[in-house]
């Protein structure tokens, strides 16, 4: 059986700088800021913030689902996700990201395994593959 999902969400004003972002089911209403570093304000999120977010979350997810195909029970997950706005020499903006997945009960080879094969399934992973340089750095803790 299939499944899918549509999530829509809406930007207005002035976009990152000072805009709204505004899921249509309600759930999502942030304001918008550019970043401190970057000469903005710094005082709300920002696209980088909510990519970063989503990423974890769903690369978390699928870090579990690589476990289970395993048979692998993990004692505990987290993940860091750190996307860098890039300003090249060039003048033109780009993204690139780390992923620090955490992992207990497995050792460092399971660890670096099971990220990569999260990597894999996650579909954030899928869809920045080959467009934005990626580190993954697994730990077993």
């Amino acid at each position: 059986m299939s499944v899918s999902y549509t999530a829509t969400v809406e930007v207005t004003g002035e976009g990152r700088n000072g805009g709204t972002v505004r899921s249509t089911d309600g759930l999502l209403d942030h304001r918008l800021s550019i970043p401190k570093e970057l000469g903005g304000a710094g005082d709300a999120t920002n696209p980088e913030q909510l990519l970063a977010a989503g990423w974890a979350a769903c690369f978390l997810g699928a870090l579990r689902h690589a476990a289970a195909q395993r048979t692998i029970r993990l004692a505990s997950t987290e993940v860091t996700a750190e996307v860098t706005l890039h300003h090249g020499e060039d003048g033109e903006f780009s993204l690139l990201a780390t992923l620090s997945p955490r992992l207990g009960g497995v050792d460092q080879r399971t660890a670096e395994e099971l990220a990569e094969a999260a990597h894999r399934i996650c579909p954030y992973s899928k869809a920045t593959r080959d467009n934005i340089p990626v580190t993954i750095e697994a730990v077993a803790v």
